[in-house]
């Protein structure tokens, strides 16, 4: 009875950001897109929505608890890496903050390299556009081995309640603001690549171009993509004229509800599994 609250201001809380972040970024879009979609809007963001449903309800059903409430129930454990009586509390937030976006660094990185994972995360990639509405294009085995990575995180860690749930605001604003169909002003896009990733940085993980969808994998910073080498600050053809999505993929089909949900256990995953990831290609 004691955990209800915290799973009343984890759950409000999340929807309340996902909701003001996508309103405001579907009004940034319509008032100044950065480029013409290839599918309507409404039909995009439907699909996309059906998509996401099902994806948080199979996640729920799967995982049960969220991030707080494990936090929670691991708060007293005497084997929690952050939970020491001799570290100050400042510094386990920190630390707890950074770790977590490690984990969702890693585990990214592992959805391209790793050939299984990477026909779950296909269906992400494959969208023929980049908006607001690609936030909420993951298959939900995809959503399910990120959340259960992060689980297991947060017992690991012993993380405070209270830097998990930034994390978890941080981390579905960022999602929603980085797929953004806009550009900042450049006068604030230079000194905001510091801090977080912008549209521009992430559309450049989105690009046809295999080896540009190996890069920018961070979630919340860019400093994991700074540290391990895996940033990159343009794309080869401009921001301008930089294509999105998987080549063979580029069409209204990519949008159908069957296809995002099937597509993992299809040949063509397999067959696009083994050519595209990094390993792969490593191998040749």
């Amino acid at each position: 009875m004691m955990t209800m609250p915290w799973e009343r201001i984890e759950s409000d809380s999340y929807w309340l950001v996902f909701v003001a972040c996508f309103i405001l970024i579907a009004c940034w879009e319509s008032w100044r897109p950065k480029k013409k979609l290839i599918a309507p809007v409404g039909r995009r963001w439907s699909r996309h929505g059906m998509v996401m449903i099902l994806t948080a309800l199979f996640s729920v059903s799967v995982c049960r608890v969220g991030p707080v409430i494990m936090s929670l129930a691991v708060a007293k454990s005497r084997f929690g890496l952050l939970n020491k009586p001799w570290l100050p509390y400042p510094l386990r937030f920190i630390l707890a903050v950074l770790l977590l976006d490690l984990v969702t660094y890693t585990m990214h990185w592992s959805y391209h390299a790793v050939p299984i994972l990477w026909r779950v995360h296909h269906v992400h990639h494959s969208d023929p556009d980049f908006d607001v509405s690609t936030a909420g294009r993951a298959h939900p085995l995809e959503v399910t081995l990120l959340q259960g990575a992060n689980l297991a995180a947060v017992a690991l860690l012993a993380a405070p309640p209270v830097a998990v749930l930034t994390v978890e605001l941080l981390s579905v604003a960022q999602t929603v603001i980085s797929h953004a169909n806009a550009s900042l002003p450049s006068w604030v896009e230079k000194p905001m690549r510091w801090f977080f990733i912008t549209p521009d940085v992430h559309r450049i993980h989105h690009s046809e171009v295999m080896e540009e969808q190996w890069t920018n994998y961070g979630d919340i910073f860019p400093w994991w993509d700074y540290l391990f080498r895996t940033y990159r600050k343009e794309p080869a053809a401009g921001q301008e004229h930089i294509v999105v999505g998987i080549k063979g993929f580029q069409n209204e089909a990519s949008i159908k509800l069957g296809f995002m949900l099937l597509f993992p256990f299809r040949r063509q995953a397999q067959e696009a599994a083994s050519a595209e990831t990094p390993a792969a290609r490593t191998s040749v």
